[in-house]
Order: C-alpha cells, then sequence, then structure tokens
C-alpha cells in the first residue's frame, strides 16, 4: 500500500495560479500511472489529469485542458499539479491517486490508492 499526500491548496483570486504537490511513500512510485481528481460541494468526483509512468504522456480534462499542467519526478517520488488561469469554478478538493492499469486514467474506479485531499478554493 502507498501513501499519498497532497499539499499546495489555499486561497486564490480569479485567474491566478497554484501548483499541487503530491508525495508518494514507497520504491514503486514510477512503475505506476498517476492522476488528479476533483470534488467540488454537492458534485461527483472527476476527472482532471493523468500521467504515465515516464511522464512522457499527459491526459486532461476538457475544461482545464491547456491551463492546468500534470508532471512528475520519480527521483523524488512526487506529482506536480500547476493550475493557471483559475476560475471560480475550479474550487473544489483536489484528490491525487494512484492507477490500477493504464487502460483508462480518467475513471475513478481506475484507481486504488487516493490522498486525503488538499482544497482549492478560487475567488471571483
Amino acid at each position: 500500500q502507498v501513501q499519498l499526500v497532497e499539499s499546495g491548496g489555499g486561497l486564490v483570486q480569479a485567474g491566478g495560479s497554484l501548483r499541487l504537490s503530491c508525495a508518494a511513500s514507497g520504491r514503486t512510485f514510477s512503475s505506476y500511472f498517476m492522476g488528479w481528481f476533483r470534488q467540488a460541494p454537492g458534485k461527483e468526483r472527476e476527472f482532471v489529469a493523468a500521467i504515465s509512468w515516464s511522464g512522457g504522456s499527459t491526459y486532461y480534462a476538457s475544461s482545464v485542458k491547456g491551463r492546468f499542467t500534470i508532471s512528475r519526478d520519480n527521483a523524488k517520488n512526487t506529482m506536480y499539479l500547476q493550475m493557471n488561469g483559475l476560475k471560480p469554478e475550479d474550487t473544489a478538493v483536489y484528490y491525487c491517486a494512484r492507477a490500477k492499469d493504464s487502460r483508462v486514467v480518467n475513471a475513478t474506479d481506475r484507481y486504488d490508492n487516493w490522498g486525503q485531499g488538499t482544497q482549492v478554493t478560487v475567488s471571483s
């Protein structure tokens, strides 16, 4: 079992930026696809972005494409989400997660390890 710890959330004005980090325990971090999801109050958890083992392939939800960038540093066992051009509708708790495999990367049931989440609030 891997432990995932998110950090970097906070309150930002619309148009601002934040960088989220996800630190993973264990020595198998580089063997897994990883993803970011978010959940707003009263809504289902939704896919934000995912990244392949080496970071060579990335995937984004249409709502964040062009504004968010996912990356990873396997030497540091850490994944990142750079969020630019933030909008009030980006307000949510953001979670990082480890994928079960690489076949489907945008569905919550394809991930088996989750962090505790970090709150991102964007004011208008």
